[in-house]
């Protein structure tokens, strides 16, 4: 039977790791965020301010986007950030930093509460839990050119922005990992223990 996982937390918490993983142990479709082909990203992590909305509105379009193909895809699929991410978390970070103005807040919102009706949720959310400390430590391992620059305050705020969702988030049952006491890759115990709370969904 088809299963949509998904799998959120903050920049460097692990995510895109967990989804290569259970993608080589359960021969899982992954469905990555558009990083890459955002063509504002730069530009936003240079001028927040300016770029906001755009690097915002893209995500968002192209998110619903792979949303849909996902809904489509025959298989179990998993998807590293969700599209609720990006709006509970990252938009309203940037709205309530005052780098989306009021004007376009509202826009932001309309266009993302009428996406909301056309949605199918998660079977499973996976929220990974990880200190600030240790996210900054792994985005300098990882070296992506530009996350180097992003503020430590940047991702308390995010933090902050996730334990608020998680706390009120009800569409699907949720698995919380503490990824940064995790070692699913060498400790045997550890792996056992992710996939027996993970299988049961699939």
């Amino acid at each position: 039977m088809k299963k949509y996982i998904a799998v959120a937390g903050n920049i460097g918490a692990g995510k895109t790791s967990l989804v290569e993983f259970l993608c080589k142990r359960y021969a899982l479709k992954p469905f990555y965020e558009p990083n890459d082909t955002n063509p504002y990203l730069k530009d936003f992590y240079a001028d927040m301010r300016r770029w906001a909305f755009h690097s915002q509105v893209y995500f968002l379009t192209h998110k619903f986007r792979l949303h849909k193909e996902l809904e489509r895809y025959p298989g179990t699929v998993i998807q590293d950030r969700t599209i609720w991410e990006d709006a509970e978390i990252f938009a309203k970070n940037l709205h309530r930093s005052r780098y989306i103005n009021k004007r376009d807040w509202q826009t932001y919102s309309e266009l993302y509460q009428t996406i909301l009706r056309d949605l199918s949720a998660p079977d499973v959310m996976i929220f990974l839990k990880c200190p600030v400390r240790v996210m900054r430590q792994r985005i300098r391992q990882r070296g992506r050119g530009m996350e180097q620059s992003i503020p430590v305050n940047y991702l308390r705020r995010l933090q902050r922005l996730y334990e608020e969702w998680f706390d009120s988030y009800s569409l699907s049952p949720v698995i919380e990992i503490q990824s940064d006491k995790l070692d699913y890759v060498t400790d045997f115990v550890h792996r056992l223990d992710l996939l027996k709370k993970i299988e049961k969904y699939l």
